[in-house]
C-alpha cells in the first residue's frame, strides 16, 4: 500500500520569514510614497499669485483642486495598502498566512510574492468573477 502524500496545510516558519521580510520592505516603500503624497498634499495650494488675472486665478483653482484631490485619492490608496500589508503580518505571526479564506489551501508562493498582502488563492479569486 503507497503512503499517502500529506497535503501542506501552512507555511514553516522559514517561509514565513521571507515573507515576512518581503511585506516589510513594500511597507518602507509605501510609507515613503506616502509621506511624498502627504508632503504634495501640505505644499499645494500655497503658489498663490494675487498680481495673476482672475480667469486664470479661476483655472487654476480648478486644476490645483483635481491635482488635490487625485494626491489625496492616492494618499488613501496608499494608507490602505499599507494597512493591508500589516493585516497581513498579523497573519504571519498567527501562522495562517498563506492560506486561502475561501479554500482553505496555501496560495501559491508565486501569487504571495507578488501580492503578499492577497488572502485568496488566484481559483478563488477567478471566482469571484
Amino acid at each position: 500500500m503507497a503512503a499517502k502524500k500529506e497535503e501542506k496545510v501552512r507555511y514553516s516558519d522559514k517561509e514565513l520569514a521571507e515573507f515576512k521580510k518581503i511585506i516589510l520592505d513594500k511597507i518602507e516603500e509605501s510609507e515613503t510614497d506616502l509621506k511624498h503624497f502627504q508632503g504634495q498634499l501640505d505644499h499645494s495650494g500655497e503658489n498663490s499669485d494675487n498680481e495673476s488675472a482672475s480667469t486664470f486665478n479661476m483655472m487654476e483653482d480648478g486644476s490645483e483642486s483635481m491635482n488635490r484631490e487625485k494626491i489625496a485619492s492616492l494618499a488613501h490608496r496608499q494608507r490602505k495598502f499599507i494597512m493591508q500589508l500589516q493585516a497581513a503580518l498579523v497573519r504571519i505571526e498567527n501562522k495562517t498566512y498563506g492560506i486561502c479564506r475561501e479554500t482553505g489551501v496555501l496560495i501559491s508562493k508565486e501569487r504571495l510574492r507578488i501580492v503578499p498582502h492577497t488572502t485568496l488563492s488566484i481559483e478563488a479569486k477567478n471566482a469571484q468573477g
